[in-house]
């Protein structure tokens, strides 16, 4: 099998990597700086580099030929982006989108798979819902819109005959993990966690990156063409999140839950701040904004029509935790050890 994969780089990329060259897959990654060492790690997992970005559609497909599935997971979440980075995003999530699915069409690959979110499907009430889910057309975040669209992009290609599965993860987390959480959970080993929060009853059914990768793999095997799929663990209120995270060394878990009115305000302090030591502003507005909507999905098809099974919530909390907490030890400096690193040595399995 030969896999064509945009976003190598990233953190479900080099999982994702990991999974399909475990399978003996040949993988050809499209990559805008082959010399960075995200793209030097991937050539020692046997990955054929092709210099390229999602948001030009020069060579696109040329340098799908002859690929059996094409995988597009290149995309940029951020919740917190400034302005700059929200043409970006919308440049990246949309444009990119249309030029890989474009360029898949042109080219008849046989299946592509497109990594999209639970937030393009929009928030849930406290009940499950499923991949069946419509958007109401309202949005907390940049993130959000920008992923409505890219999948409102990928449905009309389908609809002009590209052979399409759609793949939707909820909240993806894992060591070295770049959204709100993995800043979070390094805060709390750090001890700089402080002892207050917000959106305590608010539930998030978070996908492991490794079991994401296994059930985007599948997708790109066995997976019937047309289909759409929810990939994700069971439903965790975020008090009983950090009550898993608190079974370890670390800072102080909230204990005292304040309303989204008062946090949001305090929030807007924190935004540049933040990018003033060059980090992103994962404390932010949009931070609280999107903490107001439960993600309670369901990953019941995945499960039946392609065997994948996940974690639960302390056996995946287990690992993620020990892991992050042995890449902590590698840097020093708070800046620097809140920073995700570019690859985590020893730690895609």
């Amino acid at each position: 099998m030969q896999i064509f994969l945009t976003g190598a780089t990233g953190f479900i990329g080099q999982a994702l990597v990991c999974t399909l060259r475990r399978r003996g897959w040949g993988v050809t990654a499209l990559v805008r700086d082959p010399q960075g060492a995200p793209a030097r790690w991937l050539e020692t997992q046997g990955v054929a580099l092709v210099r390229g970005d999602v948001t030009a559609s020069d060579g696109l497909t040329q340098a799908m030929a002859g690929a059996d599935v094409v995988i597009h997971n290149a995309g940029i979440y951020e919740i917190g982006a400034d302005a700059a980075l929200r043409e970006r995003m919308h440049r990246v999530n949309v444009r990119g989108t249309e030029h890989v699915l474009a360029a898949a069409l042109e080219a008849r690959v046989p299946r592509t798979v497109c990594v999209s979110t639970v937030w393009a499907l929009g928030p849930t009430g406290t009940q499950p819902s499923d991949e069946r889910q419509r958007h109401p057309g309202t949005y907390l975040s940049a993130y959000e819109k920008s992923k409505v669209e890219a999948h409102a992009v990928a449905l009309a290609y389908r609809a002009r005959g590209l052979p399409l599965v759609l793949a939707m993860p909820n909240g993806v987390v894992g060591a070295n993990d770049h959204s709100v959480f993995g800043y979070f959970l390094r805060l709390y080993l750090l001890h700089r966690m402080p002892p207050m929060g917000w959106g305590a009853d608010t539930l998030y059914a978070f996908v492991d990156v490794h079991a994401l990768a296994e059930g985007l793999a599948r997708c790109a095997d066995r997976a019937a063409i047309g289909t759409d799929y929810v990939f994700c663990g069971e439903p965790v209120t975020v008090r009983a999140m950090f009550s898993l995270w608190a079974r370890y060394p670390g800072g102080m878990r909230p204990r005292l839950w304040l309303p989204f009115w008062i946090m949001r305000p305090q929030m807007a302090l924190m935004e540049p701040l933040l990018r003033a030591v060059g980090l992103p502003a994962f404390m932010s507005r949009e931070t609280v904004d999107v903490s107001r909507a439960h993600l309670n999905y369901s990953s019941a098809r995945a499960r039946r029509e392609l065997d994948w099974m996940h974690p639960l919530p302390s056996e995946m909390w287990d690992a993620i935790v020990t892991r992050e907490a042995q890449l902590l030890s590698l840097r020093n400096g708070l800046v620097n050890r809140l920073r995700p690193l570019p690859v985590a040595p020893d730690s895609l399995r």
